[in-house]
């Protein structure tokens, strides 16, 4: 029998990747503060995409997941988010037009601010401090006053996240989503760029196909599936203490819900069976993810999902395979298989970002878009070979001009990266780069599709 749960209770677990803060008091003033404090997302907005991401599950959808690596207070202003969104739109519209499929839109925002480390400290010219773990947790520059973990950083979080969302929800429900914009959603830089006119053919037909059905009485007044799109937020639930404080009782179900966002996943970093994080999301209601990299053992991932969803509830659990270019058709098979074989329903995710991280040669952290690419053909060949349904993407990307991935349409070289590069943690794809990768990911699912008949023929 599985032990009692409270929002509580992963504080009587072991814990790694998170801050000690120097003042106790100050943290519980902080956290009395936050569950005091109205939700951010709320409980039936979590069930509507748990049923949307069952859908991926069963290969009837797919999921696009992106955002900002780390948020920042610095860079949080109302055009950066718009543009993110507005990329994400146009990723979403080129899927659904090219593979056919309804797409999960998911944003990495309102709430991504804290990040995993490799070292607890950072050591320059023979000076120790901790390490930068996001905004949420202390300043990025190398000072020890900057470096000292503050909660107070906690509730500037929860502010500026309720800002993010309430812009995000504005942009989703109050028309600048409506399909009829598909020209407008052209950032400059993207217009420009070689991928500019194959987007305004994209966006020609789409006008065309809407202007069939406006003939046909079917136009943004009579159906608000044009006018409007589904929206959600997400983030790595990191810092617990956060979480806890933000945990509620869904009135009509009963049920815990995190309403600090509508998914929360747990990192590869963090999946530990018998650790905190483990123990505080399975309790939670929210659909939820959990990172799968090379280390992963089957038997263990197996555990896990017992452990995370019981019930074996489909949209519930979502996998981000995280393998790199080099290692994914290796890798991944193993677990899929075992997966499949036991009958287990999730929906499997790619994040080609985090296992193609390289150090270039002009000393900037930085992704090549080849290694990106790769790593997300490889896993659709290895989904394709075990008869599994590749589910989505999750990308780290921004909709501003940035130039911190080498590579794609436009080109950028190791010389390149000095001009944009603004990331406070990982690089990130930039806005022409995404729309590519849409692109292609549109064909390989139209493909993929077009190959699902053959083999059900195959197999009866």
């Amino acid at each position: 029998m599985a032990e009692k749960w409270a929002p509580n209770s992963w504080r009587s677990k072991p814990i790694i990747q998170v801050p000690e803060y120097p003042d106790a008091a100050k943290l519980e003033a902080v956290e009395s503060q936050l569950r005091a404090s109205p939700p951010l997302v709320f409980a039936g907005e979590a069930r509507n995409l748990k049923r949307a991401l069952a859908k991926a599950a069963d290969g009837e959808a797919f999921v696009l997941q992106g955002g900002d690596c780390a948020e920042s207070f610095a860079e949080f202003h109302a055009d950066n988010i718009r543009d993110t969104f507005r990329v994400l739109l146009q990723m979403a519209v080129v899927l659904t037009f090219g593979a056919g499929l309804p797409v999960v839109k998911l944003g990495r925002l309102a709430g991504q601010f804290a990040k995993p480390r490799s070292s607890n400290f950072e050591t320059i010219d023979d000076v120790t401090l901790d390490a930068y773990r996001g905004d949420m947790v202390n300043g990025m520059a190398f000072t020890e006053a900057e470096r000292v973990p503050d909660p107070e950083r906690l509730v500037r979080v929860y502010n500026q996240s309720a800002a993010t969302l309430n812009l995000l929800r504005a942009f989703a429900q109050g028309g600048y989503a409506d399909l009829h914009k598909v020209h407008q959603w052209n950032l400059g830089f993207v217009a420009n760029s070689p991928l500019g006119e194959r987007y305004r053919d994209l966006a020609d037909r789409l006008d065309e196909t809407l202007g069939f059905m406006a003939a046909c009485g079917i136009n943004s007044e009579t159906t608000p599936q044009l006018r409007e799109t589904d929206f959600y937020t997400c983030h790595e639930g990191l810092l617990l203490t956060y979480e806890e404080a933000l945990t509620r009782v869904d009135s009509t179900s009963g049920d815990w819900y995190d309403t600090s966002a509508h998914m929360v996943w747990i990192g590869d970093r963090t999946r530990q069976p018998d650790g905190a994080h483990v123990e505080f999301m399975r309790g939670i209601a929210n659909p939820i993810g959990m990172k799968t990299g090379p280390s992963m053992d089957p038997d263990e991932l197996i555990r896990l999902i017992d452990i995370l969803n019981p019930e074996n509830e489909p949209g519930r659990l979502t996998l981000v395979s995280r393998m790199s270019a080099d290692a994914v058709t290796e890798k991944l098979p193993p677990l899929v298989r075992r997966v499949r074989d036991e009958g287990r329903r999730v929906v499997w995710v790619c994040d080609p970002m985090h296992g193609n991280t390289i150090k270039s040669s002009s000393g900037y952290k930085t992704r090549p878009f080849d290694s990106i690419l790769r790593e997300v053909k490889g896993f659709f060949d290895v989904h394709r070979a075990e008869g599994t349904h590749a589910g989505g993407v999750h990308f780290e990307m921004t909709g501003q001009d940035v130039t911190e991935c080498t590579g794609g349409a436009r080109a950028i070289t190791d010389d390149d990266l000095s001009a944009r590069y603004h990331t406070h943690c990982d690089p990130r794809l930039n806005a022409t780069q995404s729309l590519e990768l849409a692109f292609l990911l549109a064909e390989t699912l139209k493909d993929a599709r077009s190959q699902e008949p053959k083999r059900a023929a195959a197999q009866s």
